[in-house]
């Protein structure tokens, strides 16, 4: 997506003010559902489009993976939002969220299945013509799988790209928790992204609970999710890349360890990519 280089963060009204202060914060992501698509903008975010700061729209509840096509009043919405926003690009999530009216309030994976894939890539072609900027598509976390899968998480990447024209918003947080919860193989869904469909990357916290990895966006971004992020940047070269944080927020100087952790990743990965 153009204009989006370095480390980037989530824009929200509670990290409103760091963003503001903050060195080095590349772009940012705001969430759709957030914004009223009629009213007038929130200040901060009408300070950043006057300074050029790159805003990326991240829509939650379109359901792409849904039976049914995406409701047009809801592209319909990301449109306008997208418009007025001076958006970069629209990025929303590999996943199926209703069905005939119910809501599952969660962001469920996919069914791998080729029927599947079929209306997944159809709902994405109608979404991209009903965009004005370009979409991406990012993949999910998931604590199941539906039964007997076709082909693996890479698999369902490669097929949406090879039948759309979509970006990839590769979140390296919901890879690392598939990877402890389902034995998700991270090499093969890192190589499915070929550099030129790569629109940025996600790094998240989470937190273990039993046999489980959540990941919450609240907690602290452990070690995984940077060694996936350094791996990937050694295979393809710079990545932009933002951190997503959505309760419990941190003391600035936290906020700003963690900015600069994924920096270091970013750092590690191209020394990797040089003495290769």
């Amino acid at each position: 997506m153009k204009g989006l280089t370095g480390v980037g963060l989530g824009w929200r009204r509670q990290l409103a003010h760091f963003i503001d202060t903050a060195e080095g914060i590349g772009f940012v992501e705001v969430l759709a559902e957030h914004l009223d698509a009629r009213g007038p903008l929130p200040v901060p975010l009408v300070r950043l489009q006057e300074r050029g700061v790159p805003v990326v729209l991240h829509g939650v509840s379109l359901g792409l993976g849904s039976a049914e096509p995406p409701a047009p009043e809801r592209l319909s919405r990301l449109a306008r939002l997208a418009e007025r926003l001076g958006a970069v690009g629209v990025s929303e999530h590999l996943a199926f969220v209703r069905a005939g009216g119910v809501e599952s309030g969660h962001l469920l994976p996919v069914s791998r299945s080729e029927a599947a894939l079929e209306i997944l890539a159809e709902n994405v072609r109608l979404a991209e013509a009903a965009l004005p900027v370009p979409l991406a598509l990012e993949n999910v976390a998931s604590l199941f799988e539906w039964p007997a899968p076709a082909f693996d998480e890479a698999g369902l990447l490669t097929g949406v790209l090879e039948r759309t024209g979509a970006l990839v918003l590769l979140d390296v947080a919901n890879l690392h928790a598939n990877a402890l919860n389902l034995g998700t193989d991270t090499r093969a869904v890192l190589e499915a992204v070929p550099r030129e469909r790569l629109a940025y990357v996600h790094v998240a916290g989470g937190v273990r609970r039993g046999a489980l990895y959540h990941d919450t966006h609240a907690h602290p971004v452990p070690e995984g999710p940077l060694v996936l992020l350094e791996a990937l940047v050694a295979r393809v070269g710079a990545v932009p890349a933002l951190l997503e944080r959505d309760d419990h927020f941190p003391a600035p100087e936290e906020l700003t360890g963690e900015l600069e952790a994924m920096r270091e990743a970013l750092a590690r990965g191209q020394a990797r990519r040089a003495g290769a």
